[in-house]
C-alpha cells in the first residue's frame, strides 16, 4: 500500500534577479513558487509517492497560480484553507565565486503568518496519512504558527504517524519575541526523524562538533565530526530514531562539496561525497535532501545506509536544477548513485 506524506508549511512567491545580476541591477524578476516544505513534497511527488500539502492562503489569482504550480508537481492540495490577504514573498539574489547569495523575506502579515490553532482539521487530515513532515521554519513565523504546527504534531503523534522536521534556523525570521531556544524544544521531542546542517543543532540547541569551524572548511566537512552532534540530540531527544546531519563544504559560491551522516541509536553512517563544480542553483538543497531521505526510508525499510545515499545524490541533481524544487526523478537519482555522474545526453 503507497504510503501517504503530509506536509505543512507557508508557501511564497520567489522573485528572483535573473542570472548573476545583483537586486541594483535588476530590471525584472523571475517568478516561481517555493517554501520548505511545500519543497519537500514536490520531491516526493516527483518521486511517485503520494504527498500532499497544507497551508493557508489568501483567496486571490496568485494563490490559484501558485497551487497549479504544485498540481502540476503531482502535490495534493485538497486540504488548504483560505484567509488573511497576501502571499508571502522572498526575494533572491544568486551569489558567485566569492559573492554570496542574499535572501531578503517579505512574510510578515502573511496569510499563513496568521494562521493559529483551530483553524485545521488535523484529526481529518491525518486520518489515512503515514508521515507528518514540519520544518523549524514554521515556528519563527509566528506565534500562532508556532501553535498551529505543534497541534498538528500532537495530533499526528496520537494517531501513531512517523513525524520528521528539518530544524532549517533562519535567523531574519525569529521577530515575534520567543528565540529558537524557547519553542523548538517542545516540537522536536516528539519527532522520530531529526535532520539538521552543520550550524543548526548548535545555534538552537548549544551542540555543536569540538573545533568545528563551518566557516573554514575549506570544502571538506569529516563528518566523523559530527558522531558526537548526533549523540547528544538523540539523548536530549529519545522519541528520535534517526539523526541526519548534512554537510556542506563550501570553496565557494559555485562550487560546494555535499554529504550526509545518518545516526541511527547504533552507528554513524556515512553518504558518498559529491563534489558540485557548477551549481545552478543551491537554494532548496536541504529540501531536497529531506525529500529524497523520506523517500529512502519508506522504500528501502531496514536499509539506512541505502536511503542516506539517495538523499544525498537527490540533493546533489538538485543544485543542477534552476528553482526551488527538485524536478529530479528516480531513475536519475538511482543512476548518479550507481556512480554514473558523467552528465552524458540520454537519448
Amino acid at each position: 500500500m503507497e504510503k501517504k506524506i503530509i506536509c505543512f508549511g507557508e508557501i511564497m512567491l520567489r522573485l528572483a534577479a535573473p542570472g548573476y545580476l545583483r537586486f541594483s541591477q535588476a530590471n525584472e524578476f523571475v517568478a516561481t513558487y517555493c517554501g520548505g516544505e511545500a519543497n519537500v513534497a514536490v520531491s516526493l511527488a516527483n518521486f511517485g509517492m503520494d504527498a500532499e500539502f497544507v497551508t493557508r492562503l489568501p483567496k486571490n489569482d496568485i494563490s490559484d497560480a501558485c497551487l497549479r504550480s504544485l498540481h502540476k508537481n503531482g502535490v495534493n492540495t485538497k486540504n488548504v484553507i483560505f484567509g488573511g490577504e497576501r502571499l508571502g514573498l522572498y526575494y533572491l539574489e544568486t551569489g558567485a565565486v566569492t559573492r554570496p547569495g542574499k535572501v531578503i523575506y517579505d512574510r510578515e502579515h502573511s496569510s499563513f503568518s496568521e494562521i493559529n490553532p483551530g483553524m485545521i482539521d488535523w484529526k481529518n487530515i491525518l486520518r489515512n496519512a503515514d508521515w507528518f513532515h514540519w520544518t523549524g521554519i514554521t515556528p519563527a513565523i509566528s506565534e500562532g504558527a508556532a501553535e498551529a504546527c505543534l497541534e498538528a504534531i500532537e495530533v499526528a503523534q496520537k494517531m501513531g504517524l512517523i513525524i520528521s522536521t528539518d530544524l532549517n534556523y533562519r535567523k531574519t525570521l525569529w521577530k515575534y519575541g520567543k528565540t529558537a531556544a524557547e519553542v523548538m524544544p517542545k516540537l522536536v521531542e516528539k519527532s522520530d526523524i531529526i535532520l539538521g546542517n552543520e550550524e543548526d543543532a548548535e545555534t538552537i540547541f548549544g551542540i555543536k562538533p569540538e573545533g568545528f569551524d563551518a566557516t573554514k572548511t575549506l570544502g571538506n566537512v569529516n563528518g566523523n565530526e559530527f558522531y558526537s552532534v548526533c549523540e547528544k540530540l538523540m539523548a536530549k531527544f529519545p522519541n528520535a530514531k534517526k539523526i541526519i546531519i548534512t554537510l556542506r563544504g563550501s570553496f565557494n559560491a559555485n562550487h560546494n562539496t555535499w554529504a550526509g551522516v545518518l545516526f541511527n541509536g547504533k552507528q554513524l553512517l556515512k553518504s558518498p561525497t559529491y563534489d558540485i563544480t557548477h551549481i545552478v542553483n543551491r537554494v532548496g538543497g536541504g529540501d531536497s535532501f529531506m525529500g529524497g531521505l523520506i523517500y529512502g526510508l519508506l522504500t528501502y525499510p531496514n536499509e539506512d545506509q541505502k536511503a542516506l545515499n539517495f538523499a544525498t545524490a537527490a540533493s546533489c541533481l538538485k543544485h543542477t536544477i534552476y528553482g526551488d524544487f527538485n524536478l529530479s526523478t528516480v531513475t536519475e537519482v538511482e543512476r548518479l548513485m550507481s556512480g554514473d555522474g558523467s552528465g552524458r545526453v540520454n537519448r
